[in-house]
C-alpha cells in the first residue's frame, strides 16, 4: 500500500476521534504501532454497531483474515487523531474489505489499515456470503457519522 487511502466520493464514512492515554505511548515517546490497529478494530466495531440492525448483530459476527498497515507519521502525547473508516463497495462471498485512515491533528496520515473480514453466522460459526442489503447500509452516502 503506497497510496493514501481516501473514501470514494459520495460514500458513507464513519469517524471517531482518539486521544492516546499514557499507556498507549511507547518507549519512543509516541503512540505505539499496535495501538493504531486497536483503534482500527474499535472503528470497525463501532461502525458495525451504528449501521446494522440489532437482529443482524445478533445473527452475524466478523472474523479478521488479514490486516495490512502503513505507518507514516508519529502521533505524539496530547495530540488527538481522527479515525475514518469505510468499506469496499462490494463483498466477495463472505469476504469484505474495510479501510481505515488515522490522521493527526494537522491532517497528515499517521496510519492506514486495510483489513479483510469474513462474515460468519454466529450459530455454527460458518462463513456466509455478505448480504447485499448489509453492504448497502455501509455504503449509504446520506451522512457521515461520528460517535
Amino acid at each position: 500500500m503506497s497510496r493514501l487511502f481516501e473514501p470514494p466520493e459520495g460514500q458513507q464514512v464513519f469517524q471517531r476521534s482518539f486521544t492516546p492515554t499514557p499507556a498507549e505511548i511507547d518507549a519512543n515517546g509516541h503512540v505505539n504501532n499496535v495501538v493504531y490497529l486497536s483503534w482500527a478494530q474499535e472503528l470497525a466495531t463501532s461502525h458495525w454497531e451504528a449501521r446494522q440492525p440489532p437482529e443482524d448483530q445478533a445473527r452475524w459476527a466478523w472474523i479478521c483474515l488479514r490486516h495490512e498497515v502503513d505507518y507514516r507519521r508519529a502521533l505524539m502525547p496530547g495530540e488527538t487523531a481522527r479515525g475514518r473508516t469505510w468499506v469496499a463497495r462490494e463483498a466477495e462471498g463472505p469476504r469484505f474489505d474495510r479501510f481505515v485512515r488515522i490522521d493527526g491533528p494537522d491532517g497528515a496520515m499517521c496510519a492506514q489499515v486495510r483489513t479483510t473480514w469474513c462474515l460468519i453466522e454466529r450459530e455454527g460459526g460458518r462463513p456466509r456470503r455478505v448480504p447485499v442489503e448489509m453492504v448497502a447500509r455501509f455504503i449509504d452516502p446520506v451522512r457521515s457519522r461520528e460517535d
